[in-house]
């Protein structure tokens, strides 16, 4: 029988199970689909402490992101195949096997490994959503990325690069920010280093940035904000390091913009919007711009470890774990 890591009760990793669990067929409208990948985030870990935003229904099996193959469809869906190797976003992905909305299901494209594939819906959808949507990135603006080796991190780089724009990546680690270089950064700096605002202004020429992509928040978000200038725009991905408090004159004084960036909630508020987010993904990849960083793999059965792994941060990219 399909195993799957399952949560019985909010706490740490290693209070978690490996248990039997069939999803059954699939209902109509539904997929049942053999995971092969799965993603591991700082959120999915997150979520299953009883400390983020929404709380799931317990008992609950983690993970958001996976790709696999499609091994039975349920009445009423006619984009997808028995066979199909796909990829997909919902919940209760660290799973050998789960029925899954066909509606989120989408093949994968002939030149995207399926360990692409897996990794590639949240965190992208948000870069697109980020950089295109909230911030109308020109071509030719600065952008300084924080958290520049993370999955979103990546993301922003390859997408912001793609879009002509100059990108600065901030990175605690000399790993981390070659990471950020190899996925396509002009420059890279240290992130907590007493002169961090004079490296980020000396990564631009001696210029302010147009830009700031933050999924860490914290102290960090009210300097990178400082480094902004006029009519600049700082996105708010996430708030890692804590919810940051940015003195609302800084924003007066230049004219900038604190952007939220909430992909979750216009997904399901935009389902028009949200399809051509999810189209632009693909046509993404298929162009060869998407290429995760993949830091560690991990079979399902150290589901431990890398729940673990991807909570603590350190890991320059993203974390993945593998069926059997």
């Amino acid at each position: 029988m399909p195993k799957a890591v399952t949560v019985r009760a909010f706490g740490p990793p290693e209070s978690f199970a490996l248990e039997d669990y069939d999803p059954g067929p699939p209902g109509p409208g539904e997929v049942r689909v053999a995971i092969k990948v799965a993603g591991v985030s700082f959120v999915d870990v997150l979520a299953t402490t009883g400390n983020y935003q929404h709380f799931p229904k317990l008992p609950h099996i983690p993970g958001s992101e996976g790709a696999g193959v499609v091994l039975a469809k349920g009445e009423d869906v006619d984009h997808l195949e028995v066979g199909d190797e796909v990829f997909f976003s919902g919940t209760g992905v660290f799973c050998e096997a789960q029925n899954v909305s066909a509606a989120k299901v989408t093949r994968i494209p002939e030149n995207v490994s399926m360990e692409t594939a897996a990794v590639m819906t949240a965190n992208y959808q948000t870069a697109v959503y980020a950089l295109e949507y909230r911030a109308k990135a020109k071509p030719g603006e600065a952008m300084l990325v924080l958290g520049a080796a993370g999955g979103t991190g990546i993301a922003a780089i390859q997408l912001g690069k793609h879009l002509g724009l100059h990108v600065i990546a901030s990175a605690s680690a000399a790993e981390k920010q070659q990471v950020a270089l190899a996925a396509g950064a002009d420059c890279a700096i240290q992130t907590g280093a007493a002169d961090w605002r004079d490296q980020v202004k000396a990564a631009n020429g001696g210029k302010p940035v147009d830009i700031v992509f933050d999924p860490v928040g914290g102290d960090l978000s009210e300097l990178a904000f400082r480094n902004l200038g006029y009519d600049g725009r700082l996105l708010v991905i996430g708030f890692t390091a804590g919810i940051p408090a940015i003195p609302s004159n800084l924003a007066l004084l230049k004219s900038a913009s604190i952007v939220g960036v909430h992909l979750g909630d216009t997904m399901m508020r935009w389902p028009e919007k949200a399809a051509a987010i999810r189209a632009r993904v693909i046509e993404l990849a298929g162009q060869g711009v998407i290429a995760p960083a993949i830091a560690e793999r991990y079979p399902l059965r150290d589901f431990v470890a890398a729940m673990n792994s991807a909570s603590s941060g350190k890991a320059p990219g993203r974390i993945l774990l593998t069926m059997d």
